[in-house]
């Protein structure tokens, strides 16, 4: 599994998700707005919508909500204000390299809220290229294994034909990983399958982990649940081992 789901793991999350419903909904809200201002409101032709949709779905968000945030990105409801993504560059406690991806209809304010967290608990803002250049960009895809067909080998060499980059597991979890390119194809080819993921996304995966110790391990596990909480923060990335 890459080091990225070290940091998300997918039952956790869905914890918090359970915890903090309504965060959970304002996040969502904003990835299916953004997805609907840039491709449109018809999901057979706009993929990225489509997947926002499910992932809200996933967290039980009502359907009404989904269509009202639709309906913003189109422009047929709302005050006109865009939302954005903005992607932050970071040293985070020990030094480690921290990448935050967030959605915003304000961007003064968000990169001020990061900042803020960031100084608060031990990071500081880095400048543009200064942590991007140690992570690479994958689309990454999970399923649990009880979802996979009996014949296995049949099922990999169907995902390598679709675009999979790499295949591996572990426990009950199988992690996908293809190039940006490819990741659309793969969901697809998951979906004709009758498979569908647990989570999916574009990562930034890191070249080469850092070890750290315990201390700062506690203290990048503070900062993050700070990130989990704020609205604008859609998702984050650490080169932390």
């Amino acid at each position: 599994m890459s080091g990225h789901s070290k940091w998300h793991n997918i039952q956790q999350r869905k914890g918090k998700q359970d915890a903090k419903r309504s965060s959970m909904f304002a996040k969502y809200s904003k990835a299916i707005t953004l997805a609907a201002q840039r491709g449109g409101a018809d999901v057979d032709t706009n993929f990225s919508l489509r997947m926002a949709i499910e992932k809200a779905k996933s967290v039980a968000m009502p359907k009404d909500n989904i269509d009202r945030a639709i309906k913003k990105g189109t422009g047929d409801v709302g005050d006109g204000a865009l939302i954005e993504e903005a992607v932050y560059e970071a040293y985070g406690p020990g030094g480690v390299a921290i990448i935050i991806k967030c959605l915003t209809d304000n961007k003064n304010r968000t990169s001020a809220d990061i900042r803020h967290i960031l100084s608060k608990n031990g990071g500081t803002f880095g400048s543009s290229g200064s942590v991007m250049w140690m992570f690479d960009l994958f689309g990454l895809i999970q399923v649990e294994t009880s979802k996979l067909p009996a014949d296995h080998d049949v099922f990999e060499m169907d995902m390598i034909e679709a675009g999979a980059e790499d295949i591996s597991t572990e426990g009950e979890q199988v992690e996908i990983k293809t190039k940006v390119e490819n990741y659309s194809k793969v969901i697809i080819k998951l979906k004709q399958l009758g498979i569908e993921p647990d989570d999916s996304g574009l990562r930034y995966i890191p070249k080469d982990e850092v070890e750290i110790n315990d201390e700062v391990r506690e203290q990048i596990s503070k900062l993050f649940e700070l990130f989990e909480d704020n609205d604008d923060v859609e998702d984050y990335f650490t080169n932390a081992g």
